[in-house]
């Protein structure tokens, strides 16, 4: 029988996957448990050989101090190592400086925690594909291979490649000691000039105070968000944020977001109206131009003001800022920037995806599921690369 003898671990890897992945009856049965055997051979193998040419140098005065046990979670399940060790020196290089789990498994674990799963419905879900459960405490210490691309995402130098710029915050709850906290979250999303959409980044803020926008605000200017070529800034009705924008990008029009104000209006409509007052309301924001809006905006006006004044004047305060996007002539522009939906439907993907795990444990917790979530939509849309997540990212 002829015999093949492998030196190296990702070669053999290789040829497991090949096996894996075979139609041929001879890998039937009972391959998985003989290929993890091999794997295991081979890993120990070296290991000892390692040792041996270690202690035969003749600058070294050690000696052998046993062994102990490593777990390797392969595609083929559980592999059972056994280190040798001397006094000052252990081979565990040989199996990839101490990793329990290849990069393909970490990469699987994280991509069901991306898809909304909890922490035990993952060790669970891959007990089916790998043979052994990962737990809980196994997936999280994975996840924890996030943090550094999730920093180096806060921190990277930004572009002026947008045409608009839509700033809003999101609230979402987290626990804490005392209970279930909510707080902000601060967005900034790009609209390019070719039309994609960019998460460019995000801030986890203790309120939606002017402060803590102008920070935010005042960090993506610092880092290149300076506003070049930017034609127009979209933003919910909160204060702090537009007096933020007013002074970090004072030279940029500033549109107010309908669906905010359709909001704030109703609330001061009596429910047997609502629908022709909202009716009226449509008719301004898809006009054909803004002659056009203002002559529908007066008609509304005129309509409602004695029924409800303070829903009249809740739209009067702000219709300029309101009607800013008629400056551009294309309609499905106007449409992307007459709104911040783009950022809550986004927000809608982050709680469909987190949904099973109720809410964030810590503020930490928040960061790397809004940095993964907001990734692959990112990727979705064409507006980014694909950012490996394994234990060196």
């Amino acid at each position: 029988m002829n015999q093949v003898v492998v030196r190296s671990v990702a070669k053999a890897m290789d040829m497991v996957k090949e096996m894996n992945g075979a139609a041929d009856d001879e890998w039937t049965g009972d391959y998985k448990s003989y290929g993890k055997d091999a794997i295991a051979r081979l890993l120990n193998d070296r290991m000892k050989e390692s040792i041996t040419t270690y202690l035969a140098r003749k600058d070294i005065n050690d000696r052998r101090n046993g062994s102990y046990v490593r777990h390797l979670l392969t595609g083929l399940g559980d592999v059972i190592l056994s280190v040798p060790r001397t006094r000052t020196f252990s081979p565990v290089h040989i199996i990839r400086a101490y990793v329990r789990r290849v990069q393909d498994i970490d990469r699987l674990i994280l991509s069901c925690f991306v898809l909304g799963l909890s922490t035990r419905k993952v060790g669970t879900s891959l007990l089916s594909i790998l043979g052994e459960k990962v737990s809980a405490a196994t997936v999280s210490r994975v996840t924890k291979t996030l943090d550094s691309a999730v920093m180096a995402f806060h921190r990277r130098r930004l572009t002026t490649a947008y045409r608009a710029l839509i700033f809003d915050g999101v609230v979402l709850s987290r626990k804490t000691g005392a209970g279930s906290l909510k707080r902000p979250v601060l967005v900034a999303l790009g609209i390019r000039h070719d039309g994609k959409k960019e998460v460019i980044d995000f801030h986890l803020a203790p309120s939606e105070s002017a402060a803590c926008w102008e920070s935010f605000l005042t960090n993506l200017c610092r880092r290149g968000l300076t506003g070049e070529n930017t034609e127009i800034i979209s933003v919910d009705g909160g204060k702090g944020l537009i007096s933020a924008v007013r002074s970090v990008y004072p030279l940029i029009p500033l549109q107010r977001c309908w669906a905010h104000k359709m909001r704030n209006i109703m609330d001061k409509i009596r429910r047997v109206d609502q629908e022709r007052v909202k009716r009226g309301l449509v008719k301004i924001y898809t006009a054909k131009n803004y002659q056009q809006a203002r002559s529908y905006a007066r008609q509304w006006t005129n309509r409602w003001k004695d029924v409800y004044p303070r829903a009249v004047k809740c739209l009067r305060d702000d219709l300029d800022e309101l009607l800013t996007c008629f400056a551009f002539s294309d309609p499905s522009f106007r449409e992307k920037v007459r709104t911040t939906n783009a950022i809550e439907r986004v927000f809608r993907e982050v709680k469909r995806r987190t949904r099973p795990m109720g809410v964030f444990c810590d503020r930490t917790s928040m960061d790397r599921i809004l940095y993964a979530v907001f990734i692959y939509e990112n990727t979705k849309e064409g507006t980014c690369p694909v950012f490996g997540m394994t234990q060196n990212t």
